[in-house]
């Protein structure tokens, strides 16, 4: 494996956007380095005939099925919107 420099530990900075002191980069590198070793000696297992997934446990999705259904009055919704102007909701400016 190659070993890891503080240069490389600057370069992954850099692309997640983080600022680290020297100190940071001195304490980071050999974690680093026991991280990518022990992923390392994941890669030496034989998965041959394992099926990729997404989720540990069998989950299946659990989404309620679609039901047409009546839609709410838009006056009534109006009347309880505490701002309103014409047939839309008024509400406070988010962008200058």
């Amino acid at each position: 494996m190659k070993e890891i420099t503080i240069r490389d530990i600057e370069y992954i900075a850099e692309l997640a956007r983080l600022y680290l002191t020297d100190e940071e980069k001195k304490l980071i590198t050999p974690q680093l380095k026991d991280i990518l070793s022990y992923v390392e000696k994941l890669n030496q297992l034989d998965t041959a005939g394992v099926e990729p997934t997404a989720h540990i446990l069998p989950l299946k999705n659990v989404w309620r099925s679609d039901e047409r259904k009546e839609s709410l009055d838009q006056q009534h919704v109006l009347d309880m919107a505490p701002k309103k102007k014409d047939s839309m909701f008024r509400v406070p400016r988010i962008i200058e």
